[in-house]
């Protein structure tokens, strides 16, 4: 099976699961996944509230990945377990999971249309062959991303920016709520960066819930609402001030991050963004 098409193929178990009123978008209690014996998350309990944005941090082999493929249901956890209102998450189609870029089989022979066409699958049905409003949300969603031109591009013509904005677009063709993103941000200039960011401020305004794993600090600080702290345990969650304090920096970064003291406060700089063993993280 395709490394492309892997992280899609639950879509086709997908449907509108209810909803309870009164329940978090995303409810995780004691969620724990063990590969042979070894603890990529411990015991890890925390909700979401809709239409919130919350940047996940951490070193490589937190369980940063493992956290949010276990929250879209691409996994099952060891223990522990995961709502997104009130039902469990893998019946919902209302989740979007955006795997790292790196991941991906790119040489996979699909156009841009036919991937943010996959979109669509749980909307149509199994069997239904797409009709005149799938195609025309799936030009909606090019247009709304930007990559409308880009429709028929082969996927592996795309540059990293572009590749994201066809996730994206995949996304609201789902009509998604909730878009898991795993460090969709790594490799990509700073205008690239600076564009995806838009485009989360425009799904903010769509009321779509965002949960993104990234490692770098300072953007988690100033683009998103609550931050995550994670090490395989939950180190703190909350207000970015309030959960990046020294204490807790070096509880999850140990040795591998250095506070630096600028303008009367600290800034941390890590030396694990890039390399090491991503099966875990």
């Amino acid at each position: 099976m395709s490394t492309f098409t892997t992280p899609f193929k639950s879509m086709l178990t997908r449907h509108h699961a209810p909803h309870q009123p009164g329940t978090p978008i995303l409810a995780v209690s004691g969620l724990t996944v063990r590969y042979s014996g070894h603890a990529a998350l411990d015991d890890v309990t925390f909700d979401l509230r809709a239409g919130e944005q919350v940047a996940v941090v951490g070193p490589n082999g937190a369980g940063k990945s493992t956290l949010l493929k276990a929250v879209a249901g691409v996994l099952t956890p060891t223990a522990g377990a995961v709502t997104v209102y009130g039902q469990g998450s893998g019946g919902h189609i209302c989740i979007a999971y955006v795997p790292q870029r790196t991941v991906v089989d790119w040489q996979f022979p699909v156009t841009v249309r036919d991937v943010v066409l996959m979109g669509r699958i749980g909307m149509m049905g199994l069997f239904r062959q797409p009709g005149k409003r799938d195609f025309a949300q799936v030009r909606e969603c090019l247009d709304l991303v930007g990559i409308a031109d880009l429709a028929n591009r082969q996927i592996n013509e795309l540059s990293g920016g572009q590749q994201q904005r066809m996730f994206i677009a995949r996304a609201l063709a789902q009509e998604a709520e909730l878009m898991l993103m795993d460090e969709p941000l790594t490799g990509l200039d700073a205008p690239s960066q600076e564009g995806i960011f838009q485009l989360l401020r425009d799904l903010r305004a769509r009321g779509v819930t965002i949960m993104l794993s990234t490692h770098d600090l300072d953007q988690a600080v100033q683009y998103f609402d609550r931050v995550m702290l994670l090490n395989r345990r939950l180190l703190g969650f909350g207000e970015p001030a309030a959960v990046f304090t020294p204490e807790r920096l070096m509880a999850a970064y140990g040795g591998h991050l250095h506070l630096l003291p600028l303008n009367g406060g600290l800034v941390a700089v890590g030396d694990t963004c890039c390399g090491g063993d991503h099966r875990h993280d």
